[in-house]
């Protein structure tokens, strides 16, 4: 499975490198978007779940790095108010730049 890492800085400025099992992490956030707190911990529980399922459709059993860095992620953001965010600094590896669409007949 194509494993990713995202990093995310938290309302103190620090910065966390976070492990995905997948890919997924792409479907639910943004390079440089700034999540409410609670929206990026819904987030997290949705794509870190998904993963570690992808993984046991796969292997036959959960993956325990996604659950591990969930459990990472929830006990760092309870370190803060309800009102802060997060900001999605970088994805490892990044994203594919956006393919261009084909010309139309005619434009060659």
């Amino acid at each position: 499975m194509p494993e990713m890492h995202f990093v995310v800085r938290w309302p103190d400025g620090a910065e966390s490198r976070c492990y995905s099992p997948s890919l997924v992490v792409r479907e639910h956030l943004e390079v440089g978007q700034v999540y409410p707190l609670a929206d990026f911990l819904a987030r997290s529980r949705t794509m870190l779940n998904i993963g570690s399922e992808r993984v046991r459709a796969k292997y036959g059993y959960a993956c325990s790095g996604a659950l591990d860095q969930l459990a990472a992620i929830e006990e760092r953001a309870a370190t803060f108010e309800a009102t802060a965010a997060v900001t999605v600094v970088a994805f490892d590896p990044p994203a594919p730049p956006a393919t261009p669409p084909p010309p139309a007949p005619g434009e060659r």
